[in-house]
């Protein structure tokens, strides 16, 4: 898809009927998932998910409504590969919404093409999930959209709804419209340029709810519409690198040198528990089966670096970004190793360094997993 079609923006994308979220409503019961970054995180309170899931219960009384938010500050599609089993699919969402055009925007091309496709896929695998996609706003997407184009995060977001006939909701170019009717002003919307207000929330869960709509209230006339993962597999993917396969390596398997322990972590819910040590020094070592690594941390400015080699090779160091924002703690943050190994048996050794800069104030080193891409 060329940035030449987006030249006339659309809000409301639908490319297929809503058949499982129709269904679960029929018979009295539907659980909504949301995953994404900080815009779509419930612990603001007031983000876009609650005016959408204040609708579904207003308008389907009879229906007992559950919500399934995963959505975390800072995080992309990457960790949500790892996270959609657990926090989504186990839970049985019956209508998922992903939003990642934002917090997608700084990862490569190459590689977000891979972590979305793979997102994608696991939550459609089992044709009894209705994926909608969503894109929020950022200040670099000011340029293209007041071009009336769509930026790059959008498009590439656009290609795989395409592909997997998803429907898609442009809440940012919602709110953006109505900034330029004068219905809402700037400050009232993005404050900082990218977390939205009460009000800027509204906006972008008025543009879902009109979706929703559409396809729920006024869509029996969509029901024609080719419904791709539900009714034929799968698609071919576009990337044949995408994240669908991954897995895990239990703590039990991880070999350890230093004062290592596994504790059950109370303080993000998103981790069940964390293989943990404040020791410079402390080794691991574990084997894993595949072409990929990612490792998942409880992350802040008192967070330890860490060197490591894979199959007895060149050490390497991390040396992760701190941004002003973050605190000592409290950061779920995937660091990928890589996702370019030849499939196989692979070893890998880990030790915890302090990391030698200003901002590295710690030596927590707080593994929440180790992550593998098949």
């Amino acid at each position: 898809m060329g940035t030449g079609a987006a030249s006339k923006p659309e809000i409301v994308r639908i490319r297929g009927p809503l058949t499982n979220t129709k269904r679960k409503l029929a018979e009295g019961g539907l659980t909504v998932g949301y995953i994404g970054g900080s815009i779509t995180d419930e612990r603001a309170g007031h983000n876009w998910p609650e005016p959408v899931t204040r609708w579904l219960v207003a308008n389907y009384p009879q229906v007992r409504v559950a919500v399934e938010n995963a959505g975390i500050g800072a995080t992309g599609s990457d960790l949500a590969s790892f996270r959609a089993k657990r926090d989504l699919i186990d839970r049985g969402c019956d209508l998922v919404f992903v939003e990642f055009a934002v917090n997608d925007n700084g990862v490569a091309t190459e590689r977000r093409k891979k972590t979305r496709e793979g997102l994608l896929r696991q939550l459609l695998a089992s044709g009894t999930t209705d994926v909608v996609l969503v894109y929020t706003y950022c200040q670099d997407m000011y340029g293209p959209m007041s071009e009336g184009h769509m930026p790059p995060s959008i498009e590439e977001f656009e290609i795989l709804a395409a592909h997997y006939g998803l429907s898609s909701v442009w809440m940012g170019m919602h709110a953006f419209n109505e900034v330029k009717a004068g219905y809402l002003r700037w400050e009232e919307w993005l404050p900082d340029g990218l977390h939205p207000t009460e009000r800027g929330s509204y906006s972008y869960g008025q543009s879902v709810i009109g979706y929703l709509q559409t396809a729920l209230v006024e869509g029996d006339g969509l029901a024609g519409r080719a419904d791709t993962a539900a009714t034929a597999g799968l698609p071919k993917p576009l990337d044949p690198g995408h994240w669908q396969e991954v897995s895990f390596v239990p703590f039990d398997k991880v070999r350890t040198e230093g004062p290592w322990s596994i504790r059950r972590w109370v303080t993000l819910e998103w981790i069940d528990r964390a293989l943990s040590t404040s020791a410079v020094g402390a080794k691991l070592a574990f084997s894993f089966e595949g072409r990929g690594l990612a490792l998942a941390f409880d992350f802040g400015k008192n967070s330890a670096e860490c060197r490591y080699r894979i199959d007895g090779g060149e050490w390497k160091e991390t040396s992760r970004e701190r941004p002003v924002w973050c605190g000592p703690a409290g950061w779920l943050k995937l660091e990928t190793i890589t996702d370019e190994l030849p499939s196989g048996r692979h070893e890998v050794e880990l030790e915890v360094i302090h990391g030698n800069k200003p901002d590295c104030g710690g030596t927590h080193f707080d593994l929440a997993f180790i992550g593998i891409i098949h």
